[in-house]
């Protein structure tokens, strides 16, 4: 899910259901029982489970044997996501910024610095760290890229975590910046696991991995966090904190910002609520706050983001208090920003002298600067009113270095650097290419009205012509995902320009409930018991297209991952006749036993918890493997299920028991599972390519 965190495997029975659920609106209709699906699909890697997968995954491969136009289009996204014209995205580390790169000749890519005058060049010089492919090549892996800490201040030594087949398990690495080499005396090093690491010194780190029995979480994370010197065994490392078995994860860092030096303990009891504590003299102490108010600390200040009212904090605003006067009892603090029913927070950087506060004002980006110390607002001048803006880099012990990033759907993306509080427009650092002929499209706002009268909005984009409504129905695909407070905001994409809106298609993105657009209330307003809103919410979106014209019900598409993989699954199974095609990637599907696959336990704060009766009971009303019917009794529209083998977040199970059932129902569907990918469904931009070609051209083959 596009923000859910991660998964630990366990065998667990199928939930043997006695096919007792009638189909909604046909009281002759029933569901499959789901303990027919075979126990062998559960195996992740069982030579069975696999050559079943490898069959399923052939077949809907040969679907496009010798479709010269998929493999043009396969051809034209790769060469979109290899062009050097792309924005090679920079962090600033000390005096040089740093990129990770993938290109046509470095598929698993290249991790690299420049100068800021190098990069503004226009000829940018860039200096090789590490070549993954080389790497790979070299130690026969297939590593995948998944980050570098490196130690600040001096910037001299990086952790690199590399995951095999881009799990989200990864080796962790130490290596020098100065030699451009892994260390090789008293190194710090990590096997494979879900790890959480932070550098305190050259010499120690805080960390937090598979320890043996007792380590980790329910959910697979970790669960305590040690003290690591250099030198001494991992198992000898000094334990600092110890959370419990049923928190989703622990985990500790160190803020080294000279004159504010301290270390952090975080225990996440579920995916919205947590505690943290700081290093005192007198021990850990923690930071007395609600468990649902999110905290940052920068230099003396606390910032309070609470999810319901607290201190005279509005749930969704933001406050600043003094630090060190908060942890010795004082509440005083002062509000930096309230929200209203269609403005809210979506994120906070700092500068070395400002504030940057990014807001949605139904759901466009409004970026506000408030002047560390006295909070006077200030605007960032000369951004375009119609770009979803995002800051991308700070640099705030360091100085007002602002790095932001826009695009609309219809609009490449731009690569800004400013100065906060600088009073003229920023300065274009790169511009995106076009990667489709977007002549003649627009994109309209329209609010649909969901089953209890809350308005919810969705946005249209193409060939629309004039006036409100469609002159004609087209193919219409529609993204939503609806899930964990993530905001979906609009953004320019070259596969899907070049898949479907070139093609003559229209896109629709909606906002719903469930999601951030509008506060932590949107989301909390769907959860548990009340996850059927997001369905509700859904339902009328697709409801609302077709009453403008713009589709019929047989030219309408939805396509989702993971939690929107679940969404477009719950719709496949729960109003299939609204709707055409269903593109379900990496999804969430047997939701009666999610809390026992991977990462699913972590997840319990968004859906419930299968076990309770009462949560259980609303779960099984939607869960898709629960609700799947012969194709005598309700005919499905056609489904495409994908999935990665290496996905340890969403546990392939899920697809596959999907896809299995499916099957057994008669109901047409076409499943695909990448050996690699993890829970991006794919490990490289050939990857990518190849996935997106297939997932376009299913659609508009099944569309006609």
């Amino acid at each position: 899910m596009t923000y859910i965190r991660v998964m630990v495997f366990s065998f667990a029975d199928h939930n043997s259901d006695a096919g007792s659920d009638a189909v909604p609106g046909d009281s002759a209709a029933r569901f499959l029982p789901t303990d027919g699906v075979p126990e062998w699909l559960n195996d992740i890697e069982g030579e069975r489970a696999l050559e079943w997968a490898r069959a399923r995954t052939a077949e809907t491969e040969s679907l496009f044997d010798g479709d010269s136009s998929r493999d043009e289009l396969e051809r034209d996204i790769l060469a979109a996501l290899d062009t050097d014209a792309r924005i090679p995205y920079p962090v600033r580390r000390g005096e040089h910024l740093y990129n990770f790169w993938r290109d046509g000749e470095h598929p698993r890519g290249l991790w690299r610095r420049t100068s800021l005058e190098s990069f503004l060049s226009g000829e940018t010089e860039w200096e090789i760290l590490l070549d993954v492919d080389a790497l790979a090549s070299s130690e026969s892996e297939n590593w995948v890229w998944k980050g570098a800490q490196c130690r600040y201040p001096d910037y001299d030594r990086a952790l690199v975590h590399l995951s095999r087949g881009g799990a989200d398990a990864s080796v962790i690495r130490e290596f020098d910046l100065e030699t451009l080499e892994f260390v090789a005396e008293a190194p710090f090093e990590l096997p494979e696991a879900k790890s959480d690491v932070s550098w305190v010194g050259r010499d120690e780190i805080l960390v937090g991995t598979d320890m043996g029995s007792g380590s980790l979480t329910a959910s697979g994370y970790p669960k305590q966090v040690f003290s690591w010197r250099r030198g001494t065994a991992l198992r000898e490392a000094e334990l600092i904190f110890s959370g419990h078995d049923d928190d989703v994860a622990v985990g500790g860092w160190f803020d080294a910002t000279e004159g504010f030096e301290r270390l952090f303990v975080e225990r996440a009891i579920d995916f919205y609520s947590s505690r943290r504590f700081v290093r005192t003299d007198g021990g850990l102490q923690i930071i007395e706050v609600p468990d649902d108010c999110r905290v940052s600390v920068h230099r003396e200040y606390l910032l309070l983001m609470p999810r319901t009212e607290f201190n005279g904090i509005p749930a969704g605003g933001l406050a600043v208090a003094l630090f060190d006067d908060w942890l010795a009892g004082s509440r005083d603090s002062r509000i930096l920003f309230t929200p209203d029913e269609r403005t809210s927070l979506q994120s906070v950087a700092w500068t070395k002298t400002h504030l940057v506060l990014t807001l949605l004002h139904d759901v466009a980006t409004r970026l506000v600067t408030l002047s560390i110390g006295d909070w006077v607002e200030g605007t960032i001048p000369g951004l375009p009113e119609s770009a979803s803006v995002s800051v991308v880099g700070t640099s705030p012990t360091r100085d007002d270095e602002l790095w932001l990033a826009g695009s609309s759907t219809l609009e490449p993306a731009t690569l800004w650097l400013t100065r906060s509080g600088a009073d003229e427009a920023p300065r274009v650092a790169r511009r995106a290419p076009s990667f489709f002929d977007a002549t003649g499209m627009s994109t309209r706002l329209h609010w649909a009205t969901s089953a209890d009268g809350t308005k919810i909005p969705y946005r249209i984009t193409g060939l629309l012509g004039t006036g409100d409504n469609a002159a004609e129905p087209r193919p219409t695909l529609v993204h939503a995902y609806g899930g964990f407070e993530v905001s979906l905001v609009p953004g320019y994409s070259a596969t899907r320009g070049m898949g479907w809106l070139a093609r003559g298609g229209l896109f629709v993105e909606a906002n719903l409930r469930g999601g951030g657009e509008f506060g932590p209330e949107w989301h909390s307003a769907a959860v548990k018991l009340n996850r059927g809103k997001v369905y509700e919410d859904h339902r009328a979106v697709l409801e609302d297209i077709v009453a403008r014209g713009y589709a019929t019900p047989e030219t309408l598409a939805i396509r989702g991952g993971s939690n929107g993989g679940l969404l477009s699954a719950v719709a496949l199974t729960s109003y299939p006749e609204k709707i055409g095609a269903v593109v379900s990637q990496v999804p969430l599907a047997d939701m009666l036993r999610y809390h026992r696959l991977s990462a699913g336990a972590s997840w319990m704060a968004e859906y419930g918890d299968p076990d309770d009766e009462t949560e259980g009971a609303a779960i099984r009303e939607w869960s898709p493997v629960q609700r799947i019917a012969r194709r005598d009794d309700r005919p499905y529209p056609p489904a495409l299920v994908t999935t990665s083998t290496r996905d340890d977040r969403v546990h392939p199970a899920h697809a596959r028991s999907l896809a299995w059932l499916l099957r057994e129902a008669g109901q047409p569907v076409d499943y695909h599972e990448n050996t690699e990918g993890g829970h991006a469904g794919a490990a490289d931009n050939s990857q990518v390519a190849h996935m997106e070609a297939l997932i376009h051209s299913w659609l508009w083959r099944t569309l006609g």
